[in-house]
């Protein structure tokens, strides 16, 4: 029988219900390492409360060096961690939030040498995005989570995103009847392209006074957005969209440049200097300098 993921003593934190999230990472991230290299990014070695579900795909161990380079991204390390241990961080530190589960692929063991109270690990991750968030969500109503709970869907390779954006999009979402997500206003002149003479030529400049980069976390309430999985099917690319599909109109919460999906392999120095920027100020204050080193920092949740 299934342990369920409620402490008796957790109670609805908010007159507009209680908060979980969950991240997909289903991929391995095939993009992040350039065609015809020879290695990936180096394998780590062994080394909240969310419902933040982390879709961890790949049947690696934690004690698998030999198979780097197949590592999924998601485990490469960013800054002297793995890069998903930089998303929990920032997860950690959203109170409001009920529990962390991360949702990974059958025989994935790699976050066993992680194993903290903070977070709990679901063998869920299916073949596509929606397939791992649609195992997740029914993961968190198996133990205890209800339709009408809110639920934060987050990319695990958005490793900047920081605890006041995620409070930020609580913020604006718990009240209305949708949920939204957080965004980027698009800054750069949007261009259309036709094959020309030499190469790629633009065929049009698009107005980019309404247009937006998607980002995550993307807020819903489990029940409707199930449905709208369930109904769309599994080739919707994000939450949104499935809830788009379904007639609705998620709300947009203004978020960052820095929190960007770490997708190429110069993203990768990107990210880590935007980390080394901020003295990893999230990271390290919740992990240690050391592993076995957590915070005591008054309302903070410790993790390692």
């Amino acid at each position: 029988m299934t342990a369920p993921l409620l402490h008796p003593s957790l109670t609805p934190l908010s007159a507009h219900g209680r908060f979980w999230a969950l991240v997909p990472c289903a991929g391995v991230g095939s993009r992040a390492v350039p065609a015809g290299a020879g290695s990936a990014p180096q394998a780590p070695t062994g080394q909240a409360s969310t419902v933040a579900a982390f879709s961890a795909a790949g049947a690696l161990s934690a004690n698998a060096p030999a198979a780097a380079a197949l590592l999924p991204k998601q485990y490469h390390l960013v800054a002297g961690h793995p890069m998903v241990l930089h998303t929990l961080a920032a997860f950690a530190g959203v109170g409001r939030l009920l529990g962390t589960l991360v949702a990974v692929a059958p025989g994935d063991h790699f976050l066993d040498a992680h194993a903290h109270p903070a977070f709990f690990v679901v063998e869920c991750g299916g073949p596509t995005r929606a397939d791992t968030v649609r195992g997740g969500l029914k993961a968190l109503l198996e133990r205890g989570a209800q339709p009408d709970d809110w639920v934060l869907v987050h990319d695990a390779a958005r490793c900047l995103v920081t605890s006041e954006q995620i409070d930020a999009l609580i913020d604006q979402c718990a009240g209305d009847s949708v949920g939204g997500l957080l965004a980027h206003k698009l800054a750069d002149t949007l261009k259309t392209s036709i094959d020309g003479p030499g190469g790629v030529r633009v065929a049009s400049t698009v107005d980019r006074s309404d247009k937006w980069l998607a980002q995550t976390p993307q807020m819903f309430r489990i029940g409707p957005l199930m449905d709208a999985i369930d109904k769309v099917g599994s080739n919707v690319t994000d939450e949104a969209s499935a809830m788009e599909a379904m007639g609705f109109h998620p709300r947009l919460v203004p978020g960052g440049a820095q929190n960007f999906k770490v997708t190429y392999p110069d993203d990768f120095a990107l990210a880590a200097a935007v980390l080394a920027q901020r003295a990893h100020s999230t990271t390290l204050e919740r992990f240690g300098g050391e592993r076995g080193q957590v915070s005591t920092a008054p309302g903070k949740k410790s993790l390692f």
